[in-house]
């Protein structure tokens, strides 16, 4: 009953690689296309983050809501956007600790872009019974492996349909 720690996924969306980051890298952009995420609010101006910014996000998964804050890793333009979750909560996040991490990596082929999105489980000091109960029940049967595989897809799916119709 090991557990799969990291999914991604890829998709080529016909648009430049910095023009996708930069709406990427700009955590106010995601609601646009995340099955789960219903907006963000940064600290800083709107636009793209730098390396070390903090921003918190609002979900929705069914009835559950909660607010997330994030501390963005890794913002190269063009190239690649990547953050962790190290707060969560129900209305606000207040209960600290490792959760997940978020990479966006972005192949400029030319006339389009690569985009491929990762999300990494980092409750490392879960055991694996506690993470497939836990899992099981907030993801109405799946593991979060399998249900960030689905979200990452639809995620993938409605950035390439709302980018290549502008």
């Amino acid at each position: 009953m090991t557990r799969t720690m990291q999914v991604s996924d890829s998709m080529v969306i016909k648009a430049d690689a910095a023009g996708l980051w930069e709406q990427i890298a700009d955590p106010t952009q995601m609601a646009r296309w995340s099955p789960e995420n219903t907006g963000a609010s940064t600290r800083t101006t709107a636009g793209p983050l730098q390396t070390g910014d903090v921003f918190e996000g609002t979900n929705r998964r069914g009835p559950a809501t909660w607010v997330t804050e994030c501390v963005v890793t890794e913002s190269v333009p063009g190239k690649r956007f990547a953050f962790t979750v190290r707060r969560i909560g129900p209305r606000t996040p207040s209960i600290e600790g490792p959760n997940a991490s978020w990479a966006y990596e972005f192949e400029d082929l030319g006339e389009a872009t690569r985009v491929t999105e990762s999300w990494t489980d980092d409750r490392r000091s879960w055991p694996d019974w506690l993470a497939w109960v836990f899992d099981h029940i907030v993801t109405r049967g799946r593991s979060f492996a399998d249900f960030q595989r689905l979200n990452i897809r639809q995620t993938l799916t409605a950035m390439k349909d709302d980018v290549e119709k502008r």
